[in-house]
């Protein structure tokens, strides 16, 4: 990995995700969950769950963008540290889904966020999930190595 730094490396090697739900029907929230299970073990790739978005590496979100999960979307989004990457999470992340035509419904997480990488289904499959986390990291690995110049 010539030209990043030691923390860069370990950022790589061990990233942070944040996880949000807009506000949907939470089927992908239980297979992001699912994730973390003896099964599947992200964390054994050193991948960690974390709460506070000031740690976060990788942002995944689930649902479609509310009129009331906006704000707080663009809030936890601010707070990350950059270089950062979002997962858009499910049909209802990628594009509103089922959900799309709700009066309170604003679309799919790009209409408010940059997204890097788009995970579709109803309810997206944990290996979909992990497969996706490995792409955001060679987005992230761009990204520093795009900073360094």
């Amino acid at each position: 990995m010539a030209g990043l730094n030691l923390i860069e490396q370990g950022r790589l090697h061990s990233p942070w995700i944040t996880h949000f739900d807009t506000g949907s029907c939470n089927g992908c929230d239980i297979e992001v969950l699912a994730c973390l299970t003896p099964k599947f073990d992200v964390e054994r790739f050193g991948i960690l769950n974390k709460g506070n978005p000031k740690h976060t590496d990788v942002f995944l979100v689930t649902g479609p963008v509310t009129k009331r999960s906006k704000q707080r979307l663009i809030n936890l989004y601010e707070q990350a540290p950059g270089p950062k990457v979002v997962i858009a999470i499910g049909s209802c992340a990628c594009s509103g889904g089922v959900y799309g035509d709700c009066y309170n419904v604003e679309g799919g997480i790009d209409q408010i966020l940059p997204v890097d990488v788009y995970i579709p289904g109803c309810a997206a499959k944990p290996e979909a999930i992990i497969d996706g986390v490995v792409v955001a990291l060679e987005k992230l690995k761009n990204l520093m190595l795009e900073a360094k110049k």
